[in-house]
């Protein structure tokens, strides 16, 4: 598994904490992430629910070409981004072979 870190600077759930930092998380399939996301889905759904409860879940979803998963999510720190996506299940059973994590600044929409 690879990981490719890098440095740098609508209506949602009500934030119960309050990260201030964004990060772009772009998780690229494995060959056999089709059918591997199948399976797994239950549980990388279940491992994102806390986030979106929190309101730190700015966007997820698949690529619809298939080439994989991007997530725009809010944590404190950049390792702490790092350590959900190494622990989720789409990391951990293989649908994703490389992951990439990204410091993020918003621009627009203008956060609330």
């Amino acid at each position: 598994m690879l990981f490719m870190i890098n440095g740098g600077g609508a209506s949602r759930p009500q934030k119960t904490q309050t990260p201030n930092m964004k990060f772009v998380i772009i998780g690229h399939d494995s060959p056999e992430g089709e059918a591997k996301r199948k399976i797994h889905r239950p549980a990388h759904l279940a491992n994102l629910d806390p986030l979106n409860k929190q309101g730190r879940v700015i966007l997820a979803g698949p690529l619809t070409d298939k080439a994989g998963s991007l997530l725009v999510l809010e944590f404190e720190t950049q390792n702490e981004a790092e350590r959900f996506i190494q622990n989720d299940p789409y990391t951990v059973h293989g649908v994703f072979e490389r992951v990439e994590v990204h410091p993020f600044m918003q621009i627009f929409p203008k956060p609330s």
